[in-house]
């Protein structure tokens, strides 16, 4: 398991590879080289047996009735080791013999005379074993009827090709032992940074990414984030997730936390009518000389009213973030806001209520009317309940550029710089920094958060201004020419400006 393992490796992969590579390459190198150089002394050797034959055939011309004499062997200048042979018409042996060193030519044995049988006399080369003389290059040739078969030895051949041969074991060996160790060296300096990246990797991997706080996550060497090398991609590509991870994780910390603080929140909201409803209940248990029954089921009926409204708009916003899709009808968005305008002056009737219509073309919309109201009612409602009384409220529609813009602005006394990039989160209330009507009842700041929400859901974008003298909020929402058909929760950018 352990060997596998390390075959495994890239490194021992890379350097097996390259070897096998190498070796490869070497082999078919000295093979063509052996091929080449072998067929070259073949070359020269056959053209030395063609003027061997050639000179015996003229020295058997000399004396052609004599079918058995090889008196041209005792001319000088034949090499050692080289046989011939006199030839009968049908290609048979007649006598055979073999120049010895500083010796008279002797005869062949019977055994080796068959080695030389059927050796056709066309002049061909061919290569045959004889017995105890060794390996021969061999060729018959046939002139005016003498025929005659000469033959010279390739041990000086075959001495060479395996000198060759080992000279090029003997290089090749050498050279791949010194290209495996550069190769070595060098892929193991090549690697460093890989492993560089694999020891961060391993190290993010112990960090205790499921619990605490998790910043300042080990990172790559800038080292070994050059683009320009597969592993400074890999370290770059490295960075980049673990910049994705912290980013998440703090991401999901924060809306964990805006989890809690909501849920914390809704309980608290929930807490208070409900501890008041156990009050008077606890009252009355004790007898009706403690509290009025009607008093009593007044204060009951108005906390059970308070709490399901405040369970309705969470339930609201709950389906809101599920994408649940809306009513979609066209919605005359100038009626709308006329009709919610004239329903705050008769619940506000010490504020200065003012609609102005500036309508290049019909603002009609496709939507959810009810909650397209509920819009508008809640920005009205707001700017009441948070001013002093004789505060100018304006509601202006507009519809241009496939926009109808919706605004409602107050010259109140403005929002806290503090509180504008949180006014839109659910459970934000503007009581420390705005002014409140006497008598009014706290709201539980779900309010701007339902108008996100609604707007958002409509394909439209709400933002607020605000300074001391001007509070305006802003709605857009598209035309019914460019809405969709089906209505959802689309997150939809704001800004928040003062």
């Amino acid at each position: 398991m352990t060997a596998r393992r390390r075959l495994r490796s890239l490194r021992t992969r890379l350097l097996v590879f390259i070897g096998v590579t190498l070796a490869a390459v070497c082999a078919a190198m000295a093979l063509t080289t052996v091929f080449v150089q072998r067929t070259y002394l073949l070359g020269n050797l056959d053209d030395r047996v063609d003027n061997a034959a050639q000179r015996s055939l003229g020295g058997a011309r000399l004396h052609p009735e004599q079918q058995n004499s090889l008196a041209f062997l005792m001319e000088r200048g034949h090499p050692a080791g080289m046989l011939a042979a006199r030839l009968d018409d049908q290609g048979g042996l007649l006598t055979a013999e073999v120049v010895g060193r500083d010796a008279k030519p002797t005869a062949l044995t019977d055994t080796q005379r068959t080695a030389l049988d059927g050796i056709a006399t066309d002049g061909s080369t061919h290569t045959v074993t004889v017995p105890d003389l060794g390996t021969y290059r061999i060729t018959a040739v046939d002139g005016d009827g003498v025929r005659v078969l000469v033959g010279l030895p390739m041990d000086d051949v075959q001495q060479m090709i395996n000198g060759l041969v080992a000279v090029e074991a003997a290089v090749a060996a050498a050279g791949l032992t010194v290209a495996g160790c550069v190769c070595a060296v060098v892929i193991r300096r090549q690697l460093r940074p890989l492993g560089r990246v694999a020891a961060t990797a391993v190290e993010v991997s112990r960090a205790p990414l499921d619990r605490g706080e998790v910043t300042a996550l080990t990172r790559v060497p800038a080292g070994d984030t050059d683009p320009g090398s597969e592993a400074g991609q890999v370290g770059a590509a490295l960075n980049r997730m673990i910049d994705h991870v912290e980013s998440s994780l703090s991401e999901r910390r924060r809306t964990e936390e805006r989890m809690r603080r909501f849920l914390s929140d809704a309980s608290h909201e929930l807490r208070t009518p409900l501890a008041s409803i156990a009050g008077y209940a606890e009252l009355m248990n004790r007898g009706t000389d403690r509290i009025e029954p009607v008093l009593a089921w007044r204060r009951v009926s108005a906390e059970s009213a308070r709490m399901t409204g405040l369970v309705e708009d969470l339930l609201l916003l709950a389906r809101l973030d599920e994408g649940r899709p809306l009513q979609s009808d066209e919605v005359d968005m100038a009626a709308l806001v006329a009709e919610a305008v004239w329903d705050a002056r008769a619940a506000g009737g010490d504020h200065d209520w003012q609609l102005e219509l500036c309508l290049d073309a019909p603002a009609l919309v496709v939507g959810d009317e009810s909650r397209l109201h509920q819009v508008v009612a809640n920005l009205l409602g707001n700017a009441r309940v948070h001013t002093p009384a004789g505060t100018r409220v304006t509601a202006v529609v507009e519809a241009r550029d496939d926009i109808c813009l919706v605004r409602v602005r107050d010259d109140g006394p403005g929002i806290a710089l503090a509180l504008l990039p949180t006014v839109f989160e659910r459970f934000t209330r503007a009581d420390v920094s705005r002014t409140r009507s006497e008598g009014s009842m706290g709201g539980s700041g779900l309010g701007l958060a339902i108008v996100e929400a609604i707007t958002a859901a409509h394909g439209g974008g709400i933002d607020v201004r605000s300074e001391p003298g001007r509070t305006e909020f802003r709605i857009e929402l598209p035309l019914a020419g460019e809405s969709v058909g089906v209505l959802g929760y689309v997150n939809s950018p704001r800004t928040v400006s003062t």
